[in-house]
């Protein structure tokens, strides 16, 4: 059973750990700490190196009493987005939030003490139970500590990313790739007042051309975005040159390399025949993932959430998580929602059953991937 004063008490704690992206030192220290203490054995690798953070991601590993059965990965991710410092969570009706300053910090964090809470039980109460590897990742909002992960240090046949908001009950088994779009106009700077015709105007450049691609959902399964547009110096100046970045997210890969490419080159004939200069790049982010029903890690989470008396809700998503890395590096890894609300908001919250279930969840998780005849 879930010690719900225990789990309550160190989501609280958790939240109050200013953990931003490529600054999650601290609450790496607190998470090893706890983990050692349940007996874990935890390794840092050097993804903080790769993305410019002080931490890399922990992977800890509680060993096997049931040889045989499969190696099962828990997983969510230490970073919040800002602003995140000086949460100051407030309990109240059964459910908690921030003071309004903040976010609160549930993304991830509940997905953070629901994993720690039911690690303890499977001790306390001798559950049976695989290997478990539990990767607490840095940099899920921003520059993703799971694409550096140290791949050696993973081995699980299966895992889940307790990272989606959303009642306890839904499973993401399909989410679309995404490729970083990042577009450089150039122009001919001069005079605004005195000689504007001896410039080239890259804004101008810029616009018609943007004017000229295809932009919000395409279609049922791809969309496409331009989110930043950055350039100028003075009103009284023709811009010489201006930046920007754009995505493109697709369910199918093809359709994804096929979209980024269609705006690349609307958009650098446009800007051509306008007698400026561009240059696009197309960067993969993720690949996209397709979980099928008959695939052991959606039926034991079936398995798992029946057991508990739910009727799980099955869904696709038009966002990314760690869970298209470790889907690529060949753990077939779905995303459980996890009870927050209003994430990346000052708005966020949780109700505070829906941790509770969470962390039960991960303990049925735990048991059904142990005893394959529960499923």
């Amino acid at each position: 059973m879930v010690n719900r004063e225990r789990i309550l008490n160190e989501f609280l704690e958790l939240v109050r750990i200013a953990s931003p992206s490529l600054a999650e030192r601290e609450i790496a220290e607190v998470l090893k700490v706890k983990l050692n203490a349940i007996g874990l054995k935890v390794a840092e690798d050097n993804a903080g190196q790769s993305i410019g953070g002080n931490c890399g991601n922990l992977i800890a590993t509680l060993p096997s009493t049931l040889p045989q059965a499969p190696v099962l990965m828990l997983s969510a991710h230490m970073d919040n987005v800002e602003p995140c410092h000086g949460v100051k969570p407030i309990v109240s009706d059964g459910i908690i939030r921030s003071s309004g300053n903040t976010v609160l910090g549930g993304d991830d964090k509940a997905g953070l003490a629901s994993i720690l809470e039911a690690l303890r039980n499977v001790k306390e109460q001798d559950i049976p139970h695989g290997e478990i590897q539990v990767v607490f990742s840095v940099a899920e909002e921003g520059s993703s500590g799971a694409k550096h992960i140290d791949r050696s240090l993973i081995h699980a046949n299966l895992g889940y990313v307790f990272d989606s908001s959303g009642s306890p009950g839904k499973i993401i088994n399909k989410a679309p790739g995404e490729n970083s779009l990042i577009f450089k106009v150039f122009g001919r700077s001069a005079h605004a007042g005195i000689e504007p015709e001896k410039g080239l105007n890259a804004v101008i450049l810029a616009a018609k051309a943007l004017a000229q691609i295809p932009d919000g959902r395409i279609n049922e399964i791809t969309t496409a975005n331009i989110g930043t547009i950055n350039g100028g110096i003075a009103t009284n100046i023709v811009p010489e040159t201006i930046a920007i970045k754009g995505e493109t997210r697709s369910h199918n890969l093809t359709e994804l390399q096929v979209i980024s490419e269609k705006i690349k080159g609307i958009f650098e004939r446009s800007v051509d025949e306008q007698g400026g200069k561009s240059q696009v790049t197309v960067q993969n982010v993720y690949n996209p993932y397709e979980l099928t029903m008959d695939m052991p890690v959606i039926s034991i989470a079936q398995a798992a959430m029946r057991k508990l008396g739910w009727d799980p809700v099955i869904k696709a998503t038009g966002g990314g998580s760690d869970a298209n890395y470790y889907n690529s590096y060949g753990i077939p890894c779905a995303v459980l929602g996890i009870g927050t609300q209003k994430i990346h908001t000052t708005e966020e919250y949780i109700e505070i059953e829906d941790l509770y279930k969470t962390a039960e969840l991960a303990i049925e998780l735990i048991r059904h991937t142990g005893d394959p005849k529960t499923t």
